[in-house]
């Protein structure tokens, strides 16, 4: 057998048709073209659904309209959600040691609410007890009335002399001319004052305070909350109220649904009426009850009325400025209840 050598130097293998498209009549090579853009390219995938968009809509406009206008409403629904809970997020969001700085009772959870109901004229506070020592309107002038005043501030302080945690916040603005610029609440504190707090004076002076401006009880409830938010930086967990015992249902049921504050975490504490005056008061309360059962925020009508004429001082009103939170609540007036966002709610 004959073995062939083969130089280092032999020729190298033969490429029968060079790389890229051969073209046989011009006997040339031509390159293939890469693709300018892949098929992942965020300009040509917007291009292609926007073509297909236009399709849809030529074949079924109305539908591609109910869609477009469903993905929008529900877009602003969770933007709104989105935003009331970043707000309500950052209100809270502060550190305890600025809390302490910025607030004068920022440990308080609870609130004990006083609802005022006359104003106190006498010079001497040895007379809390007799009629002729208060301002009191034709419907009050009845033998015992002045002691129903004091035992709802004694029911008051009791009750927050027994929680610890509890602000106790006299209620009333200026609400008699004949009376001078005197609040109801600061006549309920000085009351409390002048009787040694009945007792309580170290659990409950030091965090007992006074809301001047409310014009009606369910001013008194709403304006309470409010100073809460001011004295404490926070809304109350709990809420007590004192008044007289046939005033339950009004506050319960109808001032507590208007803010929707959670019923269980609502007491209302009660006192009797003057025993003279208690068959005229459960008859005029069956007709505000009625009155707030079509109006509930005290906004139309006679309440609004009797409102305006318990404030003949024309005193400026500073909420909400002090509960941001809740001013949506101030500024509604309707018979039907107020369903925007609440802390407690």
């Amino acid at each position: 057998m004959i073995n062939y050598q083969f130089a280092s130097d032999s020729p190298k293998s033969f490429i029968a048709y060079p790389k890229g498209d051969f073209d046989l009549e011009s006997n040339t090579v031509r390159r293939t073209r890469k693709p300018k853009h892949s098929s992942f390219h965020p300009v040509i995938m917007i291009k292609s659904f926007g073509n297909r968009v236009m399709y849809y809509y030529k074949l079924h406009p109305m539908m591609l309209l109910l869609i477009s206008l469903s993905f929008g409403i529900v877009t602003l629904i969770l933007l709104s959600v989105y935003t009331s809970h970043i707000r309500t997020i950052t209100a809270y969001s502060k550190s305890e040691s600025d809390v302490d700085n910025a607030y004068p009772f920022p440990k308080l959870r609870n609130l004990v609410m006083v609802a005022g109901h006359s104003i106190y004229t006498s010079s001497s506070c040895e007379r809390i007890d007799k009629e002729d020592s208060w301002f009191l309107e034709s419907y009050q002038k009845n033998p015992g009335q002045a002691s129903t005043f004091v035992a709802h501030i004694k029911e008051g302080i009791e009750s927050a002399a027994r929680d610890e945690d509890a602000l106790l916040l006299f209620s009333g603005g200026e609400t008699r001319k004949d009376a001078g610029p005197r609040s109801e609440a600061q006549s309920y504190w000085m009351v409390a004052e002048s009787k040694g707090w009945f007792g309580h004076q170290e659990k409950v002076r030091q965090k007992a305070l006074t809301e001047e401006h409310a014009r009606d009880s369910f001013e008194n409830l709403l304006f309470s909350v409010c100073r809460f938010r001011e004295l404490t930086g926070s809304y109350p967990e709990n809420i007590t109220v004192v008044g007289y015992d046939f005033k339950k249902e009004r506050f319960v049921n109808l001032h507590r649904s208007a803010i929707r504050f959670p019923e269980s975490r609502f007491v209302y504490l009660g006192t009797p009426a003057a025993i003279s005056s208690r068959e005229a008061a459960l008859k005029g309360e069956a007709l505000v009850r009625t009155q707030f059962e079509h109006d509930p925020y005290s906004c139309l009508g006679a309440l609004h009325r009797k409102k305006t004429g318990r404030d003949p001082f024309h005193r400026s009103i500073p909420y909400p400025n002090g509960c941001p939170e809740i001013e949506g609540l101030f500024r509604y007036c309707r018979a039907s209840l107020y369903a925007g966002s609440l802390p407690w709610a």
